[in-house]
């Protein structure tokens, strides 16, 4: 099955920040832009910003709690992430099994051709020594 990739998806993941936030929103289950502030090296309106992007791409959705939204994890979105990932895995090693095929076809090519070489020459050499 091939998945389609979301560009904007990736890019969202593409930050390690981000990726740090998502996990702390796994683990704690919820998190404001204050509290997953005090575990990340960037400002709280970094955070925010971040939290922007991710929900903007679907990976997490806000709530309002007072004067604060609190945020989680959108797991099927996190999911079809996932498969995503999953699949261009799956995409690279295919390639990667069709390069080393011919790498190691196109080196028994030279490694044959190489012995034949060699057992030419042999052979006129014998040819030479006979008196054929």
């Amino acid at each position: 099955m091939s998945v389609m990739v979301d560009d904007d998806l990736w890019s969202a993941v593409g930050d390690p920040t981000r990726r740090r936030m998502l996990d702390l929103l796994l683990s704690e289950g919820i998190g404001t832009a204050t509290s997953l502030s005090e575990h990340l090296p960037v400002t709280r309106q970094a955070v925010t910003k971040h939290l922007v992007v991710l929900d903007r791409v679907g990976l997490v959705h806000g709530t309002a709690a007072g004067r604060e939204k609190q945020f989680r994890v959108d797991e099927r979105q996190l999911a079809r992430a996932v498969a995503q990932l999953a699949d261009v895995g799956a995409t690279w090693d295919r390639r990667l099994q069709r390069i080393k095929r011919i790498a190691e076809t196109i080196q028994r090519a030279g490694t044959n051709s190489n012995s034949n070489s060699k057992s030419d020459q042999t052979e006129k050499k014998r040819e030479k020594g006979t008196g054929r």
